[in-house]
């Protein structure tokens, strides 16, 4: 929990380092903190119910037998 904690106050302090170099505002650089992690957090959710997809796709093929594809196509 700790490690999630750190990496988090990493990113926001990232994000406002960022935004208040390019813009030179402090708001900016708040607003920005604020934003960006909430946005990325919800497309991780996101791509990770994509990549679930794959994966059980890709664990529905390995589980027949290389003998037994014949019977799968019919």
């Amino acid at each position: 929990m700790l490690k999630t904690v750190t990496f988090t106050l990493m990113h926001f302090c990232i994000a406002f380092s960022v935004a208040y170099v390019l813009t030179g505002s402090l708001a900016v650089g708040g607003l920005v903190a604020a934003v960006e992690p909430l946005c990325n957090s919800v497309g991780f959710y996101f791509h990770e119910k994509i990549w679930k997809r794959f994966e059980k796709d890709d664990k529905s093929k390995s589980a027949i037998p290389r003998h037994a594809w014949l019977h799968h196509h019919a």
